[in-house]
């Protein structure tokens, strides 16, 4: 009798997949501007924000399932707070990244106290567990409800002051001038149209953020390299895809959202070209922007410091 094959879950494949549906409509559903319950990110049960590819992808589906609540849960998770989740609800799949360390007889070398590190493996593995949105869920108690903040209001083509006082402070040299966006590696500068060419301020700060984080790739900060990037070819793709997610992530702390001068189909393409081709990509380049997120925080957290110091 033969036996039946099960097809392996595949959790990389999944997620690439789904993304992959959702851009071939032609739609960027992150680009939305939103908040849940207040907050601009996904938070576990514990409040905790998610970071890299799970906030991404959690983003995502708040967004496109119209989610009022932030919190994402386990379903042993809602059991333990005496709420369940409603009969017919789709969970949705994340992933969490460890590491195990093996010597070379194959035996877990984390017990025995010993230094074999010249003959110890480090095995890295992703794996994937399925949460559902609050919203989805009976009986949790009303804090996993917050109620919604009203949204700011901010004038056509003035500054937003939080924003602006924010990117002043990155030390990466920004030129505002003409009417296209880039960064200009020989010059390690960034150019920019003025803010009075932008209906919505948020956008300009969304493309101001995309092109800081192309800034970041340089070698004497991040160093992040593709391999020779030309427009339209896949390392160019790559780049794209981070700036971004780094856009994303990082509106998500300041309150705009991911904007680029131009969304058309090229744009799209240039995403479906690399997700079809590495079920990976998507994974290591959500890891690649949120290290772009981090830096230029870091260094607005560092300028502002220091003027604060020379105001002193």
């Amino acid at each position: 009798m033969a036996r039946s094959r099960t097809t392996k879950f595949d959790a990389s494949e999944v997620i690439t997949n789904e993304i992959i549906r959702i851009i071939e409509r032609g739609v960027l559903p992150w680009r939305k501007p939103w908040t849940a319950g207040g907050s601009s990110r996904p938070l576990r049960v514990g409040g905790e924000p998610y970071q890299g590819v799970n906030n991404f992808l959690l983003t995502m589906r708040t967004v496109m399932a119209g989610h009022s609540s932030p919190f994402w849960m386990t379903l042993p998770q809602a059991n333990a707070l005496d709420a369940k989740v409603r009969k017919g609800e789709k969970s949705s799949v994340v992933v969490y990244y460890g590491q195990s360390r093996k010597d070379a007889g194959g035996e877990d070398d984390r017990s025995d106290g010993d230094d074999r590190s010249e003959e110890a493996r480090i095995f890295r593995f992703q794996k994937s567990y399925r949460v559902f949105n609050a919203c989805q869920i009976d009986g949790l108690p009303d804090s996993f409800f917050p109620d919604p903040e009203p949204a700011p209001e901010h004038p056509p083509s003035e500054p937003i002051p939080h924003m602006q006082a924010f990117f002043d402070a990155i030390d990466i040299t920004t030129v505002f001038t003409g009417t296209e966006a880039y960064y200009l590696p020989p010059v390690d500068k960034v150019y920019m149209p003025s803010i009075t060419r932008f209906q919505d301020p948020r956008n300009f700060y969304g493309v101001w953020a995309h092109e800081l984080a192309h800034a970041t790739k340089a070698r004497h900060r991040l160093n992040r390299d593709f391999g020779l990037s030309k427009f339209g070819n896949t390392s160019y793709a790559r780049e794209e895809i981070v700036a971004e997610l780094t856009s994303v992530f990082l509106g998500q702390t300041l309150g705009f959202t991911a904007h680029t001068l131009e969304l058309n189909a090229a744009y799209l393409h240039n995403w479906l070209r690399v997700l079809r081709s590495d079920k990976g990509a998507i994974f290591r380049h959500a890891a690649d922007a949120q290290r772009a997120c981090d830096y230029l925080i870091a260094r607005s957290e560092t300028g502002r410091a220091g003027r604060s110091a020379e105001a002193a």
